[in-house]
C-alpha cells in the first residue's frame, strides 16, 4: 500500500469513527478529523459527557459494524448556502462556522485546519461557491476527500487515546474531545506498532528519569527548567566529555561566553527579528542597555573571531563551547527533557576558507558517525534546504552553493540521505542526523550547518594570500544537539541500561556477609586502578559497596532496579578462591581477582 492509499484509508477511518460516535450519541457535534502520523483523530463535542477509554470498546464495536456492512463512500457537492442550511438543520455549529468562513474568504482558513477537512471546490482566497461532502451509510460529512471506495477497505485500526483540544486551537473557543486512533494496512503492522508503544511506555524517559534518580522538575524553579541530580549530572558530563574529545581530535578549542548579551548582538545576527518573541529579556538597573539571556552561541563566537586580525594561514579557526542557552518556549509545549527552556548545547563553530569547507564537514560527519555508532543508533541524513518562503537571509546564489557543497560532502562520506525543503535554518542549509533507536523510532540529533550570512552581517574577514580582505565561511555543528533532548533519546534507547562507560553507577559490590569485608577492600583497590579509555578517555570507574545486613536477593533486586550494569557478588567462597561472581545483563560468571581489571576493560 502506497502513501496515498494509506492516507485515504486513515481518512476514511476518521469518518467511520465519527459515524460510530453519532450512532452512540446522536447529538454529537463534530469539528474536523484529519490524518496524522500513523493514524487519525476526530474533534467531538458531547456537551457535559466525556469519552473515556472505557468507551473505546463500544465505539470500536460500532466501527466494525459499519465496516463489515460495506457501504460505499459517495461524494457529492452542494452550493455553499445549501451546505450552511444542512449544518444548521443537523445541529452542527462547527461545520456551520467552517462553511461561513469558506463563503466569506475561501481557503484562507486552511491555515489552522487540515485542508482535507475543508469541502473546497475552488482554489485561492476567493469565496467558495460549492463544497463537497462524503456519505457512508447514513453518515454525511463535509469533506474534500479522498476516501477508500468502500468501508470494508480500511485495514486494521485501534482507538488509542482521547485528549482535550480547543476548537481551532484557540483557548477562547470551546474545548472539544479529540479522539485518536491508529491504523495500518494489516493487523500484523498494527500489532507491531502497538508493541512498540508498550515498549515506549516502559522506556519513557520521564518515568525512568524518576526511577533512576537522574533529574527532577521543581514548580518553584519553573516548568522546562530541569534540575539534574548527582547521577544525572554524571551522565551529562560523560556525554559532554565524549563529544568534546571527538571534536578536539580535529583541532577544536574550548571558549567561554557569558549567558546574557545586549540585544544589539542579535539584531546584527538577525536572530532578534526571527526569534525575538522567544527570548528571555533582562533589564539592567545600572544602564539603559537591553539584555537577553542567550538563546544560541554563534553570534558570541563571531565576536571572539573578530577580536583580532586573521590571516589565511590561521584558518580554519575552530571553537567549541558546551553551554546552557535559554528560550522562552510555550508552557504547553514543554515535556520532560524533550523540550525545555534551559538547553545545554555541545556547540561548535568553524571559521574556514572556502577551499577548506569540504575537509571540515568531513571531520564533523566522521565525529557524528563515531558517536552514534558507539551508542548503537543507526544514522541517516536529512539535507535540509530552504523553500520559496520568506524569512531566509542571504542571496539565493549563496544558498544554492551551500546546498550543493553539503550534498557533495554527504555523498563523499557514503551516508544514506534524503532531501527536504523548508527545514533549513534562516541563515543556511543543514545536514540533520536522524538516529533510529532500539524500538525503531527516528529522532533528529546532530546537525552540521553551512552559513555564509552571519560572516557577512558581522563583517568577518581574513587577509588572503594576496593581502586582500576575504570573508570566511562559518560552519555550525552540534553532535549531541541539546544535551537534555539527547538524554531523553539516550535514556529511552537504552531503557536505562546504559553502557558501562556511560552509567552513572557502573559497578556495585554486593556482600553476602561481613566476613568478606577485608576482601572487598582488595576488590576496591583493583577497581580504583582501572581506567576505561574507550570511548571516553580518563573515565575512572564509579562503584559503590552494598554491605548492609540484608539478604543477597534483596541487594540483587535493588541493584537490578537501579540498572547497575555490573554487579560483583562477594561471598566467603569467592574470598577463599580469590574470585568474584560478576553479574551482568548477559548472565553471571566467575572471574579471578587478578583478571578482573582486564575483564572490565573488555566489557
Amino acid at each position: 500500500m502506497n502513501d496515498e492509499q494509506l492516507h485515504a484509508m486513515r481518512h476514511s477511518l476518521a469518518h467511520i469513527t465519527a459515524a460510530a460516535v453519532q450512532r452512540i450519541w446522536p447529538d454529537a457535534k463534530f469539528g474536523v478529523g484529519p490524518v496524522v502520523e500513523n493514524g487519525f483523530y476526530y474533534d467531538i463535542d458531547l456537551g457535559e459527557r466525556k469519552i473515556s477509554e472505557a468507551n473505546f470498546a463500544k465505539i470500536e464495536k460500532e466501527m466494525r459494524g459499519i465496516i463489515s456492512y460495506g457501504d460505499d463512500f459517495e461524494r457529492f457537492e452542494m452550493p455553499i448556502d445549501q451546505a450552511i442550511d444542512w449544518a444548521r438543520q443537523n445541529n452542527q455549529p462547527y461545520k456551520e462556522e467552517l462553511l461561513n468562513d469558506l463563503k466569506r474568504s475561501g481557503t484562507t482558513i486552511a491555515k489552522d485546519l487540515d485542508a482535507n477537512e475543508l469541502g473546497l471546490a475552488t482554489e485561492g482566497d476567493a469565496a467558495v461557491e460549492t463544497v463537497s461532502f462524503y456519505k457512508n451509510g447514513n453518515f454525511v460529512d463535509l469533506c474534500r476527500g479522498p476516501h477508500v471506495a468502500n468501508t470494508k477497505d480500511v485495514g486494521a485500526f485501534k482507538l488509542l487515546r482521547v485528549a482535550g483540544a480547543y476548537w481551532r486551537g484557540n483557548e477562547k473557543n470551546p474545548q472539544m474531545q479529540r479522539l485518536y486512533g491508529v491504523a495500518f494496512a494489516t493487523q500484523e503492522e498494527l500489532d507491531q506498532y502497538l508493541e512498540r508503544l508498550e515498549q515506549a511506555k516502559l522506556r519513557d524517559h520521564r518515568k525512568l528519569g524518576k526511577e533512576l534518580d537522574l533529574y527532577t522538575i521543581s514548580n518553584l524553579v519553573g516548568p522546562g527548567l530541569p534540575l539534574f541530580t548527582p547521577r544525572g549530572t554524571v551522565l551529562r558530563d560523560i556525554m559532554s566529555t565524549y563529544s568534546n574529545q571527538l571534536r578536539q581530535r580535529y583541532g577544536f578549542q574550548k571558549v567561554f561566553t557569558p549567558h546574557i548579551t545586549k540585544k544589539e548582538l542579535y539584531e546584527t545576527s538577525g536572530h532578534w527579528a526571527k526569534f525575538g518573541d522567544e527570548l528571555f529579556l533582562v533589564t539592567s538597573q545600572e544602564t539603559s542597555d537591553n539584555f537577553a539571556l542567550k538563546p544560541m552561541n554563534c553570534p558570541h563566537h563571531t565576536q571572539i573571531y573578530v577580536s583580532q586580525p586573521r590571516s589565511y594561514k590561521d584558518m580554519p579557526i575552530r571553537y567549541l563551547e558546551t553551554t546552557t542557552d535559554y528560550r522562552d518556549e510555550k508552557t504547553g509545549e514543554l515535556g520532560g527533557l524533550n523540550r525545555v527552556r534551559s538547553l545545554t548545547q555541545d556547540d561548535s563553530h568553524v571559521f574556514a576558507r572556502p577551499d577548506q569547507i569540504e575537509q571540515e564537514i568531513h571531520n564533523l560527519l566522521s565525529s557524528a558517525r563515531e558517536l552514534y555508532d558507539t551508542i548503537g543508533m543507526k544514522l541517516r541524513v536529512r539535507l535540509s534546504y530552504r523553500d520559496d518562503g520568506e524569512g531566509y537571509l542571504g542571496e539565493m546564489a549563496l544558498w544554492e552553493t551551500a546546498q550543493a557543497q553539503l550534498k557533495n560532502a554527504v555523498i563523499a562520506n557514503e551516508l544514506e540521505y534524503f532531501e527536504q525543503e523548508g527545514e533549513a535554518a534562516f541563515y543556511g542549509p543543514k545536514i540533520d542526523f536522524m538516529a533510529t533507536d532500539a524500538i525503531g523510532r527516528e529522532h533528529q540529533v546532530a546537525t552540521v550547518q553551512l552559513d555564509f550570512v552571519q560572516p557577512e552581517r558581522f563583517g568577518l574577514t581574513y587577509t588572503d594570500q594576496e593581502g586582500k580582505d576575504a570573508q570566511p565561511v562559518m560552519i555550525h555543528c552540534a553532535l549531541l544537539g541539546s544535551i537534555e533532548r539527547f538524554l531523553s533519546v539516550f535514556i529511552e534507547h537504552t531503557g536505562g541500561w546504559f553502557p558501562l562507560w556511560a552509567a552513572p553507577e557502573q559497578i556495585r559490590i554486593l556482600t553476602i556477609n561481613d566476613q568478606v569485608l577485608p576482601y572487598v577492600d582488595e576488590i576496591k583497590a583493583v577497581l580504583s586502578s582501572v581506567v576505561l579509555d574507550k570511548p571516553v578517555k580518563f573515565n575512572e570507574l564509579r562503584f559503590t559497596v552494598d554491605d548492609r545486613n540484608e539478604s543477597l536477593g534483596k541487594k540483587i533486586r535493588e541493584a537490578t532496579n537501579w540498572k547497575i550494569p555490573v554487579q560483583l557478588i562477594v561471598g566467603p567462597q569467592d574470598q577463599e578462591s580469590r574470585q568474584v561472581s560478576v553479574r551482568t545483563q548477559a548472565g553471571e560468571e566467575k572471574v579471578s581477582l587478578d583478571a578482573l581489571a582486564d575483564y572490565l576493560k573488555a566489557l
